[in-house]
């Protein structure tokens, strides 16, 4: 990488921690590219080379968010043993990094405002496809090892990010994170166990 393109990554990056700061404090709507200038010092051209629009500028967070988000989950899997202790674990990543992350908010702005953009639509379908995948994988990986039953890895996976998204829906306004975290283990022991008990054959 030459000078030229290191000071323009730099700019990129200085732009997008400001902006990062900035939806998180005023929310998404709030938040105009005038803002941005002024808390960068950067021209509005130089945003608009690089992002383009606002709209683009944010989308670029949440594919940084993402990004990040996987990568620490990664590190995290490895520490679990047991299918159990990794879904526990997966639910406890989701309440820490989703529901308590500084764009939270802006982002359930930006997705109601921008819906209508087919990028936006896009970003959504590509987000929940890959955490279906994720998921997917996991479970897969389980009834590999004995540890579930053999069934269709990709309808659970698809089933247990409802279950999840719905939590996350529910759960944004709790100002009560162990109460919170508490209702996502037993979910995810309800989805692994079920509640039916067996009855007793004659």
């Amino acid at each position: 990488m030459n000078k030229k393109q290191l000071q323009s990554e730099q700019t990129k990056k200085k732009v997008a921690e400001a902006a990062r700061a900035l939806f998180a404090q005023k929310g998404y709507t709030a938040t105009s590219i005038e803002d941005i200038v002024a808390a960068t010092g950067s021209s509005k051209g130089n945003i608009y080379y690089h992002f383009h629009n606002k709209e683009g500028l944010f989308l670029y967070l949440l594919d940084e968010w993402d990004r990040d988000w996987k990568e620490q989950w990664a590190e995290k899997e490895k520490l679990y043993a047991t299918v159990e202790e990794k879904l526990y674990g997966f639910a406890e990543h989701l309440v820490v990094n989703d529901l308590n992350h500084p764009l939270t908010k802006a982002t359930d702005e930006f997705i109601y405002s921008e819906w209508a953009r087919n990028d936006v639509q896009e970003e959504v379908a590509n987000y929940l496809s890959d955490h279906v995948q994720l998921n997917q994988r996991m479970l897969q990986q389980a009834m590999d090892a004995g540890e579930l039953k053999p069934a269709d890895a990709r309808t659970l996976g698809f089933i247990l990010e409802g279950l999840l998204m719905g939590l996350g829906e529910m759960s944004k306004r709790s100002p009560n994170h162990e109460a919170t975290l508490n209702i996502y283990r037993q979910a995810i022991h309800v989805f692994l166990h079920g509640t039916v008990v067996p009855k007793p054959r004659a």
